[in-house]
């Protein structure tokens, strides 16, 4: 299976569609992340749109770049691997990161994300919103 075809099918044409909208993922704008080099982000949902329920995202870490160790104090977070490889540290642990896994961080505890010599591409959740 082409995987990076596939995170190119969620960024171009993935789209979120609730009773009433249909929002394209096309028309998403990347962002940078605040404190994290090389590691960008598209808010397909967020905290405003959900009264702070949940919010979701998509991530894109270029290659060898990392999401350093941080902790959420109030969100419980998950990843749905898929393109690319690296690894997590969650509480300790190291998790290899490839195409079809999932992985759930704890609110509270520290983890890290490193993506490999092909980037890594992952769709992120929280709950309550990242903020």
């Amino acid at each position: 299976m082409d995987y990076q075809n596939l995170f190119e099918q969620f960024d171009n044409a993935g789209k979120l569609i609730v009773p009433g909208t249909e929002i394209s993922f096309a028309d998403i704008p990347w962002s940078k992340h605040p404190t994290f080099e090389g590691v960008e982000l598209k808010h397909i949902v967020t905290s405003e749109q959900t009264d702070g329920q949940f919010s979701y995202h998509l991530v894109r870490i270029a290659p060898n770049k990392k999401i350093g160790n941080h902790v959420h104090k109030t969100q419980l977070e998950t990843h749905e691997v898929i393109s690319g490889n690296g690894i997590c540290i969650n509480e300790g642990t190291e998790i290899k990161y490839e195409p079809g896994v999932i992985s759930i961080l704890p609110m509270d505890i520290p983890h890290e994300v490193t993506a490999g010599s092909e980037g890594l591409y992952i769709f992120a959740k929280f709950m309550p919103a990242l903020n």
